[in-house]
């Protein structure tokens, strides 16, 4: 009979960055596991939902250890969907679980939920609303991670969706808040929420998850200055979209271009489509969810535009970025163009030039430096 820590031992994140420094599984997974025990082994089929699980190891691990069945599941990246398939196939427990949206198919009837506590205050915020809303009456929220990314203010938006709050004793670096008592939900959750930049004339819609919220984050102002300079384009790819600030502003600098707006977050994904929608060019920004546009064939697209993070989950790392500049190098058009804005300390020129082509630098402000990378012919 396969173990805990045998299961543990198989777990891997692909298809996200692997690398010595970055794991599968961590001290918080065991710990909610751990307190959450009780629960787990008291609750019937299909009353477990699991919420932002890396790669797995809450998922597989309520399956192997407490037999739990029918678990629900949510995780915003793709590559944490696909990593928990992969791992669940490899140790043959494909049929205990299913994914599933942010909402009522995920929550309704649960009444233990397990989750890894996102950095956001706002997808927390979202995440608590909605288990709030749909779970039951007498579900109860186990949420963890590490002391150094726990803020107490993440007990203070609980505290907006349940009446009882409580964090647990440390272990290992990490801990866990535990929320029961759902108080009655608002009419209508905030989220999306709806703000409109007056700078670029646009009506911006933001999920809970997505990277700087309804915001213009500076880097993206920075690559905005630049789009009067980028090719005339039939075909494009907001690399990365986030809300779809640059996708939907590249729609309407050029009327005759279609623009796929791609993202690993379902997040990212819906907000764009949102904001593409608010904007009047839903009909040439289309949202895709997808691994660094690992969907898209080789050789068509003329333009790219790319602001990448410079962090794989809560670890600094730029594995996820050279591999948007590889996908970048293998979608574009010979000839075709990518354009990048990222903080200038990272010298991403030389992988640019490696993974897409002749790279040269066409702006630098105080904090960020602007590429443009043209495919060789």
């Amino acid at each position: 009979m396969l173990s805990v820590e045998d299961l543990f031992s198989h777990l891997r994140r692909f298809p996200d960055v692997e690398a010595p420094n970055l794991f599968a599984v961590d001290a918080a997974d065991r710990l909610i596991l751990d307190e959450a025990a009780d629960a787990l082994a008291a609750a019937p089929d299909g009353a477990v939902a699991v919420i932002g699980d890396h790669y797995g190891a809450l998922t597989l691990g309520a399956a192997v250890r407490f037999g739990a069945n029918n678990i629900r599941v949510h995780q915003d990246p793709i590559t944490g969907e696909r990593a928990l398939a992969n791992n669940a196939e490899t140790v043959g427990l494909a049929g205990r679980y299913r994914a599933c949206e942010l909402g009522e198919d995920l929550l309704a009837g649960a009444r233990v939920v397990l989750m890894q506590l996102p950095r956001s205050l706002d997808e927390l915020d979202e995440i608590a609303d909605t288990i709030a809303r749909y779970a039951a009456p007498d579900v109860v929220v186990y949420a963890g991670g590490r002391n150094k990314h726990i803020t107490p203010a993440m007990n203070d938006v609980l505290r907006r969706s349940f009446a009882n709050v409580r964090a647990t004793l440390g272990r290992q670096k990490s801990r866990v808040l535990v929320a029961d008592t759902p108080r009655p939900p608002a009419a209508t959750s905030r989220f999306p929420v709806t703000e409109h930049l007056d700078e670029l004339g646009l009506d911006v819609v933001a999920h809970g998850a997505v990277f700087a919220g309804p915001k213009l984050d500076i880097g993206t102002r920075f690559l905005l200055e630049f789009l009067p300079r980028m090719r005339d384009a039939d075909t494009a790819v907001d690399l990365g979209c986030g809300t779809g600030i640059l996708a939907v502003s590249l729609a309407k600098a050029q009327p005759a271009v279609s623009v796929t707006a791609s993202d690993q977050s379902a997040a990212a994904v819906a907000s764009a489509a949102a904001t593409a929608r608010a904007n009047g060019v839903d009909d040439r920004v289309r949202a895709l969810r997808d691994d660094a546009i690992a969907s898209l064939p080789d050789a068509s697209v003329d333009l790219i535009l790319c602001n990448p993070p410079f962090h794989v989950g809560a670890a600094v790392h730029t594995g996820g970025a050279g591999k948007m500049f590889d996908a970048a190098g293998r979608v574009l058009r010979p000839g075709g163009e990518l354009w990048t804005v990222y903080n200038s300390h990272l010298g991403y020129k030389a992988a640019l030039k490696r993974a897409v082509g002749p790279t040269e630098v066409v702006g630098r402000s105080a904090k960020f430096t602007v590429t443009r990378s043209v495919r060789a012919l």
